[in-house]
């Protein structure tokens, strides 16, 4: 066993030298002493986002409501212009992409437009391992169109707890059905949906299909506007790095430009005549359209230098360097942790087109293990009943990170270290 995590240490080695993403580690803060594998919940703060938010809190200082206009860029288009920062990662135009408001106001400003039950099509199609709030929503837009989530919301089940079957999905979308509503990745197991093969299914019978690219966005390349997806939406405080309540962000197809948003508001009227104060609404003609509210400024700059960052590394090396540290942890867990008395296992696909940026560890002491890894500062997240998500992000993860890693969960059974904390779980974020 030793031998065997002393060449998986000496690969980790060669692997960090030759990275050619390593260098923006630096452009990064990490926790000092801290090996941070949480980057699907909370990504770290690029060093520029304090010089961001600096800069747009003198804007407001120096310029007070000249920002609108004179800001840098001016705030009155900063939704716009981050929309377009952000859509050459979605594979879609820039005018497809717009920065709105939060996940789940974003989910229910384009479930209102684009869910229109009609004759027989009234249900909507999800599935039972989705982020619950996407299910809250969902339940929530059925009833204010007078109709019972009971009968009209659709979970598509798993086979196993963990996945999805996408030829399980599509066998739900029949002609009873008017939306599908699905994750781009899992959030618990980290499968990666065949969102092309899914919109493909969908279009043929005559179904809007949109996607919750959460945790998606900024690990995975995606092709939104080649898909033809209908509608997509996703937060930008995991892997986009804008930190906590950071604005989040919208796709619409254009081919739905000229829709009416179901949730029409202020920032969704056309720019250019936005201040005629018209009682009647006139759409922005792009996903701007389904702007609600002012864009909260301060809390978006912070977003401009992340994905500039982003822009530079290219978010299909990004990809290339998410799988080998993904791929580099299951291996190691299967190769020496899956046996007794460690009994560590993987509730992620291996295959890499069905696997995202993080890796589900499974553990019946997940809860107690998490805790011995953060008082290690090695910091995962837990997800009942049984998950350890550790999520090495590329942009500012090592293949040395991995390694210890690794080792932690080697130790923390060796030592039963885990039978110090309580298995009372407290609060989860």
């Amino acid at each position: 066993m030793e031998d065997r995590f002393l060449k998986y240490s000496t690969l980790a080695k060669q692997m960090d030298r030759w990275d050619s993403l390593k260098s923006f580690r630096d452009l990064f803060h990490i926790p000092p002493a801290t090996v941070y594998m949480d980057g699907n919940s909370l990504g770290l703060p690029p060093k520029a986002a304090g010089q961001a938010l600096e800069k747009a809190f003198g804007e407001w200082k120096d310029m007070a409501i000249g920002g609108w206009m004179a800001g840098s860029p001016p705030w009155f288009h900063l939704a716009e212009e981050l929309g377009r920062k952000m859509a050459p990662m979605m594979g879609a135009s820039a005018d497809e992409v717009v920065m709105s408001g939060s996940t789940t106001i974003n989910l229910h400003a384009l479930v209102s437009t684009f869910y229109q039950p009609s004759g027989i099509r009234t249900k909507i199609v999800a599935d039972e391992l989705n982020f619950p709030s996407d299910i809250y929503a969902l339940e929530s837009q059925i009833r204010l169109k007078g109709l019972d989530p009971k009968k009209n919301l659709v979970l598509v089940n798993s086979r196993d707890c963990r996945s999805l079957n996408e030829e399980d999905i599509a066998a739900a979308f029949d002609d009873t059905v008017a939306l599908a509503l699905l994750p781009g990745v899992l959030y618990r197991s980290g499968q990666l949906l065949d969102m092309e093969m899914l919109v493909r299914e969908a279009h043929q019978r005559d179904i809007v299909i949109g996607f919750d690219c959460a945790h998606s966005a900024g690990a995975v390349p995606h092709r939104l506007s080649e898909w033809d997806a209908d509608f997509a939406f996703w937060c930008s405080y995991k892997y986009l790095n804008g930190g906590p309540g950071s604005p989040a962000f919208l796709y619409v197809n254009r081919k739905h430009f000229s829709r009416l948003p179901g949730l029409a508001g202020w920032f969704g009227y056309d720019k250019s005549r936005q201040f005629d104060m018209s009682l009647e609404f006139h759409s922005a003609g792009t996903a701007g359209g389904w702007q609600i509210g002012t864009p909260p400024v301060l809390s978006a700059s912070t977003l401009l230098p992340s994905l500039e960052i982003f822009a530079n590394a290219g978010i299909e090396m990004l990809r290339r360097k998410s799988l080998a540290l993904t791929s580099f942890l299951m291996d190691i867990i299967d190769g020496s942790l899956s046996q007794q008395p460690y009994f560590y296992s993987i509730g992620t696909p291996r295959d890499e087109v069905r696997r995202g940026g993080h890796v589900a560890v499974e553990h019946e002491e997940a809860w107690r293990i998490c805790q011995a890894l953060k008082k290690r500062k090695i910091i995962p997240d837990f997800r009942p009943p049984r998950v350890i998500r550790l999520a090495p992000t590329a942009l500012y993860s090592s293949f040395g990170d991995i390694i210890a890693v690794a080792e932690a969960l080697k130790e923390i059974i060796d030592v039963r270290e885990y039978e110090k904390f309580s298995p009372e779980r407290d609060a989860v974020s």
